[in-house]
């Protein structure tokens, strides 16, 4: 594994541990899951389970997208909301971290 990717991995690792209620496995989850979300839409899924406002789940998102890097945006257009797509060389990276047998936090 090259040191980019290993370094990603360590972010996404620790990004996973230091969530004490299952929302963060849970977006990386759903995310790896439908591979293409807006913030809407994320909101909408975790809300069911979670007790979460759209202004902590697209920070949650921002963070994925910017310091983790494995989420591509892209904006149709300046009325559409920006879709966030996993990036294809980041699924099985994604996957091994999830499937880890460290503690994995429940949901509320």
């Amino acid at each position: 594994m090259s040191s980019f990717r290993s370094k990603i991995k360590r972010r996404l690792e620790r990004y996973i541990e230091l969530d004490p209620d299952g929302i963060r496995y849970t977006v990386m989850a759903t995310i790896l899951k439908v591979r293409e979300v807006t913030v809407d839409s994320l909101c909408d899924m975790l809300s069911k389970r979670f007790k979460v406002t759209h202004k902590k789940v697209a920070s949650m998102v921002g963070y994925i997208h910017s310091k983790l890097g494995i989420l591509h945006a892209h904006k149709q257009s300046y009325k559409t909301p920006i879709v966030y797509t996993l990036r294809d060389e980041y699924v099985d990276l994604v996957k091994s971290v999830l499937n880890r047998p460290a503690k994995r936090p429940t949901a509320a």
